[in-house]
């Protein structure tokens, strides 16, 4: 009776050991080593550390360096690099590269304008949706002032075209109080906005591809 006990006491022991080293195995395909840091990943959250904003801010410089490129910059192996930026990838940190084109010397016409729109503040969200579904818009925001703005940049081939699209596409939305126009006339610094260098300012980002992270982990495993 007493050789049973201390066996199952054994028995006990082992599991406990083997459920942990499954636990930690589990826990360290959610981490990435760096040089001097680690792709932190808990509970679903994603934290940039130093070394992911110094990828951004180069991938923002030239984003068509090769993951050798970049890593010898940081002083990394590719690998790690195309894992961290995979990982931003999926978790919509890094939304889409694309190319900035000067449309001046691409030859393009068009005139720049920027709309303040001042809005009933319960329907303001639609406004600023139905914004986003012209092609004529290319950006637009939200300010809180006095009043609730929309803030939207508008291109346009011209400025009769400009008064149409506001008269008929904009002015008639619910919700639209007033209208105000400022056509640009000169443009002197257009760039993209660099990632803020402390890390501890950067707010943790949820994973919305849930099923995609799990497959890749699975598959490091």
């Amino acid at each position: 009776m007493l050789i049973n006990r201390i066996f199952f006491g054994f028995k006990q022991i082992f599991l406990h050991f083997s459920d942990n080293k499954q636990y930690i195995c589990k826990t360290n395909s959610n981490k990435i080593s760096g040089r001097n840091s680690e792709l932190k990943v808990k509970n679903n959250i994603f934290t940039l550390d130093s070394t992911d904003i110094k990828i951004l801010e180069i991938l923002q410089e030239d984003a068509r360096q090769t993951y050798t490129t970049i890593g010898k910059r940081l002083g990394m192996a590719h690998s790690t690099v195309y894992d961290r930026i995979k990982r931003m990838e999926n978790y919509g940190i890094i939304k889409k590269y694309t190319t900035l084109v000067d449309a001046e010397k691409a030859g393009a016409k068009n005139l720049t304008a920027i709309m303040t729109i001042y809005t009933d503040p319960k329907e303001s969200e639609k406004v600023a949706e139905k914004l986003c579904k012209t092609p004529q818009v290319i950006e637009v925001y939200t300010s809180l002032s006095e009043e609730l703005q929309i803030i939207a940049k508008v291109i346009a081939d011209s400025q009769e075209s400009l008064h149409m699209f506001i008269a008929n596409s904009v002015a008639p939305l619910p919700g639209v109080l007033r209208i105000r126009t400022s056509i640009i006339t000169k443009k002197f610094k257009e760039t993209q906005p660099l990632m803020l260098n402390e890390p501890k300012k950067l707010t943790p980002t949820i994973n919305k591809h849930n099923r995609k992270e799990k497959k890749e982990n699975e598959g490091r495993g």
